[in-house]
């Protein structure tokens, strides 16, 4: 088991992801198979957002809408197919 610390206050990463909403939105994506399967139908997490509809959540509750998700690195490192 390994631990993320916050080296300081202004530090917002999380486990190398822009933070936890996006970093737990990655994990559900990349660990699901039927949510892995919706996005590599849709092809970009606007478009997964807008399948799976505006109250879904990851098993863990971040909402997929949720503004502290970061697209853009969402977009890039899990929509990459």
């Amino acid at each position: 088991m390994s631990t993320t610390f916050q080296a300081n206050l202004t530090d917002t990463e999380y486990n190398g992801w822009a933070n936890y909403e996006t970093w737990n939105v990655a994990l559900w994506i990349q660990n699901d198979r039927s949510l892995y399967e919706i996005a590599r139908e849709c092809g970009d997490y606007q478009s997964f957002c807008d399948y799976v509809g505006s109250n879904a959540k990851t098993g863990d509750g971040v909402k997929y809408n949720d503004p502290k998700v970061n697209v853009i690195e969402l977009n890039s490192d899990v929509f990459d197919f």
